[in-house]
């Protein structure tokens, strides 16, 4: 049964230690632009049967589900309650609600993360060089290196001239190989402001002898400042030799002591697993894609320990939950598990031996999903769909995200937002039948479960979605063209907008600045300082 939950209950839920699974269900974009509540995790109606169960693996858990007041937290409960979940509030009047009772709204999106970065720099005094500094830098010839902390897509994308790639939990690990120099000042940066503090204060936190520096606001500080970016860059971390890995050993356990990081062996995770009944449970593997997708603990999610402290709301949905950290030497656990309690989670552990005991899988990371019974769908060819769609005989509708759409689609695509079919799908031209397709035509199969009960146009799918039109050579086109819904679906960062591009960077600037003062209003975070 599910139940309503005033916004001052919730309130008390929020800091009672216990855990709570808060979920706003409405588009990501409208989640960062209306505002939500500090720790409420975007999972988007549209995407539920595919994110559920990863990112909230226990159906037992206190689940609160927030909207804009519109209706959509209700069908979400639905929902869940058809698999399994048991105990399901809404807030009452959704966010609206909730800043109605005098709460405060963030928007944007990896809140929590993005407010601890500025938290960081406030308590640490995380010291930074300006893009104009940096570049006298690199002008002048200074002994000195720039180390990108983002992964490796963000990196060939746009970088600093110079710069290598290190995403951030392989700073600390890899850093005695990529700089081998004692007096080299050592530069770190991001595309904003969050990891190049964070990456910047591991290295210090871990004792790094050189001087440190986080370069002010990252590569959009370089392009305000007038300077050029470098795109597809190829400069990559070092492989770690026996000298470099001794002594990111004795730095990690340095910072583990500081900390105070807890360790687990195999035999209790085993027990944890046992309790996951009872007790929410993540096992977050925080190595490289690449390495985890060699060999990796059943059972662990691929989160690479940079980008779990970047955004956390990613992969750890349930407040008060256990969290396992994985990797293979212990140091990369520790430097992201050292943020984490630094963050105000209270049960994180490093697994020792966590790769050396028992099989490992391969591969990337294969969400697992509810169990659904879809009604029978016919799917079509990327071979037959040519030929309808050159016959003029059917009409195509693509769910990717607004960007993916914008990039590439099969040519007079429509695009569509699953969880507004009821409203959009009229506004798709044609009266025949209608092709559903997603990157991978897992989206495309469950909105097609959804529009057989909005409409009496035939409906099929395209086998293997997208993916399998580029595979065969399909033509795709560029840009937005047949537009069903708002492209409000997903946060568009500074650089995926085509126009006013500075604007949206200074504007990402202050307002990622301006957290620390709303985190203080709200009054729910636990972030914590630990002297050195």
């Amino acid at each position: 049964m599910t139940r309503i939950v005033t916004p001052q209950q919730l309130r008390e839920w929020i800091v009672d230690d216990g855990e709570l699974a808060l979920l706003d269900v409405r588009e990501e974009g409208v989640f960062g632009a209306d505002g939500h509540l500090l720790f409420a995790v975007c999972v988007p109606l549209s995407h539920l049967e595919i994110d559920i169960l990863e990112r909230v693996p226990r159906k037992s858990v206190r689940l609160v589900l927030c909207d804009g007041g519109d209706g959509l937290a209700a069908r979400a409960a639905a929902k869940l309650d058809a698999w399994g979940y048991g105990d399901i509030s809404i807030l009452d009047g959704g966010v609206p609600g909730w800043e109605a009772a005098g709460y405060v709204v963030f928007r944007g999106v990896n809140v929590p993360s993005k407010a601890f970065g500025e938290f960081v720099e406030h308590q640490s005094g995380t010291p930074s060089v300006s893009a104009e500094e940096l570049k006298a830098m690199i002008d002048g010839g200074d002994n000195m290196v720039v180390l990108d902390s983002r992964p490796w897509g963000e990196y060939r994308r746009m970088s600093i001239p110079t710069g290598i790639d290190c995403p951030g939990a392989e700073l600390a690990y890899r850093v005695h190989d990529a700089v081998d120099d004692p007096e080299t000042t050592i530069v770190v940066n991001c595309a904003g402001r969050t990891r190049s503090i964070i990456g910047a204060q591991s290295l210090i936190n871990a004792g790094v002898a050189n001087r440190v520096v986080a370069l002010r606001n990252g590569t959009m500080g370089w392009a305000l400042a007038g300077f050029d970016l470098e795109n597809g860059a190829e400069r990559n971390f070092p492989d770690v030799t026996d000298r470099g890995l001794a002594l990111a050993q004795a730095s990690a356990e340095i910072v583990a002591k500081r900390f105070g990081l807890k360790s687990i062996t195999p035999d209790t995770l085993a027990d944890w697993q046992a309790e996951a009944d009872t007790r929410s449970l993540y096992v977050l593997d925080v190595r490289n894609p690449a390495e985890y997708e060699a060999g990796h603990r059943p059972g662990s999610v691929s989160a690479p320990g940079g980008q779990l402290v970047q955004a956390t709301d990613r992969w750890v949905c349930t407040l008060g939950a256990r969290i396992v950290l994985v990797d293979d030497t212990g140091i990369r656990a520790r430097m992201t598990a050292s943020w984490l309690v630094q963050m105000g989670w209270r049960d994180v552990a490093v697994l020792t031996g966590g790769l050396e005991s028992g099989a490992l899988e391969t591969g990337p990371s294969r969400p697992p999903m509810p169990v659904i019974t879809p009604g029978p769908l016919d799917t079509v060819s990327v071979t037959d769909l040519q030929n309808l769609i050159g016959d003029g005989a059917v009409t195509v509708v693509d769910f990717a995200t607004s960007l993916e759409y914008r990039a590439g689609h099969i040519p007079g695509a429509w695009w569509a937002i699953r969880a507004r079919l009821p409203g959009s799908l009229g506004k798709i031209s044609g009266n025949g039948p209608l092709v559903f397709t997603s990157p991978d035509g897992i989206l495309a199969r469950l909105a097609a479960g959804d529009a057989e009960a909005l409409t009496d146009r035939p409906i099929k799918i395209l086998d293997g979605g997208t993916a399998a039109w580029r595979a065969a050579g399909g033509t795709l086109s560029a840009g937005f063209e047949n537009m069903a819904d708002d492209n409000n679906d997903v946060q568009y960062k500074a650089y995926d907008h085509t126009e006013n591009i500075e604007f949206h960077m200074q504007e990402y600037l202050s307002w990622e600045i301006g957290l620390v003062e709303l985190i203080d209003r709200d009054g729910t975070a636990r972030f914590r300082h630990v002297p050195a």
